[in-house]
């Protein structure tokens, strides 16, 4: 999947190129409006993550172009957690999605899977396991009819555990996978969201359940396990 970011903060830049990249996206990336205009325009993009405040354009002047021009690629804006009005302008100009900074690269990830696939027309955002359902569009899970609140680095974890019920992930691979580290960081971090996850979708006596393997990781089932 190929991503254009246009964004002039270098910090934030280089954590989002390097956050992407180790997802599996191909990135290009530039910190001008107007640079980040003509790659949009003479360039095939899957999606477009645009920062609101650029030098040159803005990066609500290069939405309203697009959307004029009939350019329907998925658009996620960056914005200040503070700018609502930019945040509604940008979902009225044609945005798919929008992103308040600071921000953790799952948080980034998660959309741009959801607006490509509406974008292409698929329709398999549903997960479900059991009674267990994860709706990948908006981020909504629930357990038969009860709704389950989750953060957005639980809602990555049971996204993990649920497109391969029954394997077993170890300690590592969710490390890399849901917090994007290559490397132990040697904390207590995935047992902490492991046991959160729990107690938010054990909530009724038929719910799946994430069963511990001794000595190995983690997996989701449907029989009770520990």
């Amino acid at each position: 999947m190929k991503v254009l970011l246009i964004e002039d903060d270098p910090k934030i830049s280089s954590f989002t190129q390097k956050g992407l990249k180790e997802q599996g996206f191909v990135v290009n990336s530039c910190d001008d409006g107007d640079d980040g205009y003509l790659l949009a325009t003479t360039q095939a993009y899957d999606v477009i993550v645009l920062d609101i405040m650029l030098p040159g354009r803005d990066g609500l002047s290069i939405l309203r172009n697009l959307r004029e021009q009939k350019n329907s690629v998925p658009v996620i804006l960056l914005t200040a957690r503070s700018a609502l009005n930019e945040r509604l302008e940008g979902l009225n100009l044609g945005a798919d999605d929008y992103l308040c900074k600071p921000f953790f690269i799952e948080e980034l990830t998660a959309p741009i899977h959801a607006v490509t696939r509406r974008a292409s027309g698929e329709t398999l955002n549903l997960l479900q396991y059991g009674t267990l359902v994860v709706n990948l569009i908006n981020r909504e899970v629930r357990v038969e009819e009860t709704a389950i609140d989750l953060t957005a680095r639980e809602f990555s974890l049971l996204e993990l555990l649920i497109r391969s019920p029954d394997r077993v992930y170890t300690r590592t691979q969710i490390l890399e996978n849901v917090w994007g580290y290559d490397f132990d960081p040697q904390t207590n971090v995935v047992d902490v969201y492991i046991r959160r996850l729990r107690n938010k979708i054990n909530i009724l006596p038929n719910a799946p359940v994430i069963e511990t393997v001794r000595g190995v990781g983690y997996r989701l089932k449907n029989e009770t396990g520990e």
